[in-house]
């Protein structure tokens, strides 16, 4: 029988009541114990790494769940990791930049009801994620709702339905019916994984707005070391006289920061080079471009590629390298 080891971090599956509202718990031991049916799919290890709302997850969290699978990658066949739905598929993004190339499935999974309470989706999510965890499948990936979901294509798009996450610009690894696993695409088997212990965690994120200050933009260049600008459409910024925000992204440029230029919208992507407003940024400006990333995956790469460089070119280069599948429709070689 196989050997997985499950690791506890909080979220709404370990929560219960209290004065203020849902507070995790329950440890990872206590969740198993909900779910009998699991003991017949594997042996089962638990450490609780941490006991939080998801909310509270930072980068160093991020870190930490990796080493503790680093710790113990030659000890099991598969990992389970239990944690809050809000920023799950920031922590599955990152993880899989964490961890490349891994031959072993790393599931993430959780809950929209805490495990406690009746009509609670949390032992479905479980024991399917133990399914996974015990499968042929590998890499990172989040297990909900008899969805299996690449961890890099991950992102909530539901705040309370049983079916909250979604698989942007990428298929459905596989699903989970009635206890079944059917699995569409299997990733390439790789010999071992690839770990990295290292991430910068000075990225910001601006979602553009109409009629958008680009003072706000020059405060978070002076913040980090690089930010994202989330834009309309496919692409770009305002042009308009006066607007200003070509030459804060040029000044920030030339001061070795990194800009990368994704879309607010979910599915397609972007592409700088439809409208005269994307043009010029990525022509004459030599910004990044997400292309059909998620924003939660083009966080969570600039943080791990940041962390191992500063130099321009290298930055570009990594950040246009497909990795876990988390860039498909690349419109531009590494430079």
């Amino acid at each position: 029988m196989k050997k997985v080891l499950m690791l506890g971090t909080g979220g709404t599956i370990a929560s219960g009541k209290s004065d203020s509202g849902l507070v995790p718990i329950l440890t990872s031991h206590e969740l198993v114990a909900q779910v009998p049916e699991i003991s017949s799919l594997c042996d089962v290890d638990c450490v609780q790494l941490f006991s939080i709302d998801s909310t509270n997850i930072t980068p160093s969290h991020w870190l930490q769940v990796a080493s503790a699978i680093r710790e113990n990658y030659d000890r099991y066949d598969g990992f389970v990791i239990a944690h809050g739905t809000d920023t799950m598929a920031y922590t599955a993004a990152a993880l899989s930049y964490l961890i490349q190339f891994s031959p072993k499935p790393i599931i993430l999974t959780g809950a929209q009801k805490p495990i406690l309470f009746e009509n609670t989706d949390s032992k479905t999510n479980l024991a399917d994620a133990f399914r996974v965890a015990v499968s042929d499948l590998r890499g990172v990936m989040i297990v909900f709702n008899g969805r299996v979901i690449l961890g890099t294509r991950a992102r909530k798009t539901r705040t309370t339905s049983f079916q909250a996450f979604s698989s942007i610009n990428y298929p459905l690894l596989a699903v989970v019916q009635n206890g079944f696993l059917m699995e569409y695409i299997r990733p390439m088997c790789h010999e071992k994984p690839t770990f990295y212990d290292t991430l910068n965690p000075r990225v910001g994120l601006m979602k553009m707005i109409p009629g958008a200050d680009c003072g706000l933009l020059s405060y978070l260049i002076a913040h980090n070391d690089a930010v994202i600008i989330e834009s309309y459409g496919v692409g770009g910024l305002p042009s308009y006289q006066g607007s200003g925000f070509f030459d804060v992204i040029r000044n920030a440029i030339g001061n070795g920061k990194t800009i990368v230029m994704t879309t607010q919208v979910q599915n397609e992507g972007s592409n700088l080079a439809v409208y005269d407003v994307g043009f010029h940024l990525k022509n004459h400006l030599q910004l990044l471009e997400a292309y059909d990333m998620t924003t939660e995956s083009a966080l969570a790469k600039l943080m791990w590629i940041l962390g191992m460089s500063t130099d321009s070119k290298q930055i570009r280069k990594l950040f246009c390298t497909p990795i876990a599948h988390d860039l498909l429709h690349l419109k531009e070689g590494p430079q």
